[in-house]
């Protein structure tokens, strides 16, 4: 009786410890500018590269930006490709980047810029937000609710915490 009685508390303890504790990577997308936010999300795996393109609301060309997430969970900007200068765009660079132009398009590449997170603000313009990841689209327009900023980070997250959130498709 009593062994019993500490497998099912052993059992217990494992159980909660696997619901609580944070052991998945995901990419989170967390509402801000709120009391209540909820947390978007799209599950990691070994690939650590991903990429945003968007469509530049003046331009209304594409711009692609490259990323990748380091072993700390930090959020690593390799570079940008873009077709037009100016207004919103860089036509130069700055200390630790460097900008070339080929076949019409310019390669912004950047040595060390190492972010914690950033802010999306997801516009009410019927223009392309998509985030890819793994050869998959996700539409954050309609995904993620237009006219509402959100916190983008890599962080490792709980059972819990995905159960509370939404998963993106």
């Amino acid at each position: 009786m009593r062994t019993r009685s500490l497998l099912i508390g052993l059992l217990s303890v494992v159980g909660m410890a696997i619901f609580f504790l944070p052991l998945q990577k995901v990419f989170a997308f967390t509402e801000t500018r709120t009391d209540q936010p909820i947390m978007h999300y799209i599950s990691a795996t070994a690939d650590n590269s991903f990429r945003i393109r968007y469509t530049h609301s003046i331009h209304k060309s594409d711009v692609l930006e490259y990323y990748q997430y380091t072993e700390k969970n930090q959020i690593q900007m390799l570079g940008m490709e873009y077709e037009d200068l100016a207004i919103g765009m860089p036509s130069y660079a700055e200390e630790g980047q460097t900008l070339t132009q080929h076949d019409g398009k310019y390669y912004l590449q950047f040595e060390e810029e190492i972010l914690e997170n950033f802010t999306i603000y997801i516009g009410d313009l019927d223009i392309d937000l998509v985030f890819e990841y793994e050869g998959f689209e996700y539409d954050l327009k309609k995904d993620l609710q237009r006219g509402k900023s959100y916190l983008f980070q890599v962080k490792q997250v709980s059972l819990y915490e995905k159960w509370k959130g939404v998963r993106m498709k």
